[in-house]
């Protein structure tokens, strides 16, 4: 029953938007509308947060996630994860994989994918996913961790080769498809999540009540429609099962973070 204001504050992988809304009054009318690397990611790779990415923002609830996939160019001699890796062995420092720019959850997908597999590759940071899936389709690079939705259509096109989805399980939407994890990279998971956070300190029933009217919005046979269509599948949270989530997201790409060397341009 109230009218919703959009204000973009783009800059510093999501960092502004947040803090605008971490430094607004604690009423619950001030939402941001945060996401894997603008929660879970950001945190690890800036060295001094301009506010506390725990207290600073209330999980409200979880809204939706797209699902990524591992993709290769079709010279690639991999049919298969297993495959991938074989080759990546022995070739050690010679294949690269593309993502959408340094810090990234694509990057971060790539570096775990690395971690995980015990292989060596060049990172190959574009600015944006689409044009690093273009250089993939085009055969300067050899991999990319892509969103499923511009990937799928290429690969049916015979274009790319998907050889394994980033879920834990096989997506109902394309059960063709194995994951990354059932081809001997177990617990290997990355994709992009979205949801809504109010100001830290905001008062409980406002949250309350926020995080029940997002969980009717994500059921909504209208609202799932529309954001099925841009790849993104809904689905709903308390604010407890959200914070629990987003705390468990931080460590995990923390760990990748620190592994991995990564630092922030």
């Amino acid at each position: 029953g109230q009218p919703v204001v959009v204000e973009n504050r783009p800059g510093n992988a999501g960092v502004i938007g947040a803090e605008t809304v971490a430094k607004a009054a604690p009423d619950g009318y001030t939402l941001y509308l945060g996401s894997t690397g603008t929660n879970s990611i950001a945190p690890a790779l800036t060295a001094k947060m301009p506010y506390d990415p725990v207290t600073g923002l209330t999980p409200v609830s979880l809204v939706g996630s797209t699902p990524s996939c591992l993709v290769v160019n079709t010279n690639v001699p991999a049919k298969n994860v297993r495959e991938f890796v074989a080759l990546a062995k022995a070739r050690p420092g010679r294949l690269s994989y593309a993502s959408s720019g340094n810090g990234t959850t694509l990057h971060l997908g790539g570096e775990l994918f690395k971690l995980l597999a015990g292989v060596d590759m060049i990172h190959v940071p574009y600015k944006g996913n689409a044009p690093a899936l273009n250089d993939v389709l085009g055969g300067q690079v050899d991999m990319i961790i892509s969103a499923l939705p511009p990937a799928l259509p290429l690969a049916k096109a015979g274009k790319l080769r998907i050889l394994g989805v980033t879920t834990l399980e096989r997506l109902p939407s394309a059960p063709e498809l194995p994951t990354v994890a059932e081809q001997g990279l177990p617990g290997y998971e990355i994709g992009t999540w979205y949801g809504v956070f109010a100001t830290g300190g905001s008062p409980p029933e406002a949250i309350d009540r926020l995080s029940a009217a997002l969980r009717r919005a994500t059921l909504d046979p209208k609202v799932r429609e529309q954001t099925s269509a841009q790849g993104i599948d809904t689905a709903g949270s308390s604010p407890a099962e959200f914070r629990a989530f987003v705390g468990s997201e931080m460590t995990k790409w923390a760990k990748v973070v620190k592994a991995a060397g990564i630092k922030a341009d």
